[in-house]
């Protein structure tokens, strides 16, 4: 039978998790996507239930997960946004149910478990991948298009950071805890994101240095972390997670042999997306002209207009992959790749040492 037969009108998504990454992220995205349809949430917490409840009023709102697998039959595609303790046994569950995967990143607290999950979807010949949604964040996507171009010819350093100002410690937030199993801290959460952008870019490093720091009152995990990478190419990048910055420095600065990119603030769709504005919007994804980065090439400058956000590409070309067969938007790989990367940052920080990093 052939995959479009398969899937009929639309690819119908259980999503498991309501909070943060569930609600603003995943279920926006996918109902905004031509050929989904979401129908299943899992949340067990009653004020998400109703929110779930009035948002999406076709799908089922179910408690737990185990509901969710006496109802694999009438799903295509499930979709992970719980905490990172849980995508391991949640996405074998949906694995051994012959359903396709989306995880919210990391992919797993080990690269262990991530590379077993990836091997066991290569066996069952099922289709897995993780949502590094941040592969089409405006400035990313600005930047590749400079790269592209030649507009700063040789990179030789590359500099990213995700900073904020969150001084206080959220006792009960999963986050903020130090089991390994948990994943916690800011070097998983947002360094995710940021070294996996840096690999795209600059291909997979040779070596990692790492400072892993925690700064505020009582807390268990790292809220100021640096990550250095020397990659293959000879570009450096040096990667910055903090939540203790009350003024933060450049989003993105790159310095190139024939010119450089220097870009402030943050990506505009996660405060679009908990606005309620939707991919197809007529500003979806578009940053203001005051917001633009500057392209430095000798005694010129000027501003560079920030490509559109697009994070409904991810869901886009999945649907497409699930229906053809064909390789999903992110290579779950590459993710155990960034989980190895993590862990030798670790290595790195507690050795306060460099530490080459093989294949």
């Amino acid at each position: 039978m052939a995959a479009t037969e398969r899937y009929g009108d639309a690819i119908r998504v259980g999503l498991i998790g309501f909070g943060l990454a569930g609600e603003v992220f995943h279920a926006p995205l996918i109902s905004s996507t031509s050929g989904m349809e979401i129908a299943s949430i899992v949340t067990g917490k009653t004020g998400r239930q109703a929110r779930a409840h009035a948002a999406y009023p076709d799908a089922s709102v179910l408690p737990n997960a185990d509901a969710l697998w006496s109802k694999a039959s009438g799903h295509d595609l499930i979709v992970i946004g719980t905490p990172n303790r849980s995508h391991v046994p949640l996405a074998r569950r949906a694995l051994e149910s012959g359903l396709a995967v989306v995880i919210d990143k990391p992919i797993a607290p080990t690269s262990y478990d991530g590379e077993r999950l990836v091997k066991e979807a290569e066996n069952r010949g099922l289709l897995l991948t993780v949502f590094q949604n941040r592969r089409w964040d405006g400035d990313y996507l600005t930047l590749r298009r400079l790269l592209d171009e030649g507009a700063l010819g040789t990179v030789v350093r590359y500099e990213s950071r995700f900073e904020r100002w969150r001084p206080s410690v959220s006792p009960d937030a999963w986050r903020e805890r130090a089991e390994p199993e948990e994943a916690g801290g800011l070097l998983f959460d947002l360094g995710a994101h940021l070294i996996d952008q840096a690999v795209q870019a600059f291909g997979a490093p040779t070596h990692v240095y790492a400072e892993v720091e925690r700064r505020r009152l009582g807390a268990e995990v790292d809220d100021d972390t640096f990550v250095a990478l020397r990659h293959a190419g000879g570009t450096v990048s040096h990667l910055w997670m903090n939540a203790v910055a009350a003024i933060p420095g450049p989003r993105m600065r790159v310095l190139g042999l024939e010119g450089a990119f220097e870009k402030h603030g943050l990506d505009v769709q996660e405060e679009a997306l908990s606005n309620g504005m939707r991919p197809g919007d007529p500003e979806w994804g578009r940053e203001p002209d005051d917001a633009w980065g500057t392209l430095q090439v000798g005694d010129d400058g000027r501003r560079v207009e920030t490509e559109p956000g697009a994070y409904e590409r991810f869901y886009l070309e999945l649907a497409q992959a699930i229906r053809s067969g064909g390789p999903p938007p992110v290579d779950p790989r590459e993710s155990v790749r960034v989980s190895r990367i993590i862990e030798t940052a670790l290595e790195s920080a507690h050795a306060e040492a460099v530490v080459p990093f093989g294949p």
